[in-house]
């Protein structure tokens, strides 16, 4: 019979990384989209110089949680597996309107499942690296040095602005689809209150393998 326990599961940086990398994307979407010319808000110029310094606090934030991830051994929780991925599917698209059972139990050592570990590895070393390579080929192809204006040699920056584009498309895809998901805990605000205290309720089995994973952690052991 399945039981639950409270698990301290989301360390502080995680959750610092996590909430603060969500408001420079969102801003940065907001931002692009009005130097996109989709609307105008902040106006064109001022649009473009938080767009940048936003984009600059972003790579800074991703190359100390890259560290960060290397240093705990937290990049382990992103390695793809194709275990329990058709029935994680067959979850998200049937079984989580007739109430059925999740397919894969959270634990502290397991924190995705296979379908969010596919779709944040592809975010990691796809979809990131495109928008920042061709954010800073925008941002530099064409720049001031010593009074005068250099080049990058590029011819056209039409076909790099595009993939810029779609790669914040799917984006703001994943956030709503991120939000969604959210509400799919044991309570509509469950995994919201697990990003903001790091406590989550985790179920296990008295005989399971993941029961020693799941013992209560005392925060104040979990400095990072």
């Amino acid at each position: 019979m399945a039981k639950t326990q409270k698990v301290f599961i989301y360390k502080r940086y995680e959750r610092f990384w996590h909430w603060t990398q969500a408001f420079l994307i969102l801003f940065l979407a907001l931002t692009g989209f009005e130097i996109h010319g989709s609307f105008s808000f902040f106006g064109y110029e001022s649009a473009v110089s938080m767009h940048n310094k936003s984009a600059w606090a972003l790579i800074i934030l991703t190359a100390f949680t890259i560290f960060w991830h290397f240093t705990t051994g937290e990049w382990k929780q992103y390695i793809p597996t194709t275990k329990n991925l058709r029935a994680q599917a067959e979850y998200y698209l049937v079984g989580i309107f007739r109430n059925a059972p999740h397919p894969v139990r959270k634990t502290i050592l397991s924190k995705l499942n296979p379908l969010q570990r596919l779709v944040y590895f592809f975010l990691k070393v796809v979809m990131f690296p495109l928008m920042v390579i061709t954010g800073l080929l925008y941002m530099f192809y064409r720049y001031q040095w010593q009074g005068e204006v250099q080049s990058i040699g590029i011819e056209n920056i039409e076909t790099i602005a595009v993939l810029h584009t779609i790669g914040a498309y799917l984006l703001i895809a994943f956030v709503i689809v991120h939000i969604y998901l959210i509400t799919t805990g044991h309570t509509l605000t469950s995994n919201l209150k697990a990003m903001i205290t790091g406590w989550e309720e985790l179920e296990f089995d008295d005989d399971s393998e993941n029961k020693e994973d799941n013992e209560i952690q005392n925060p104040e052991t979990n400095k990072n």
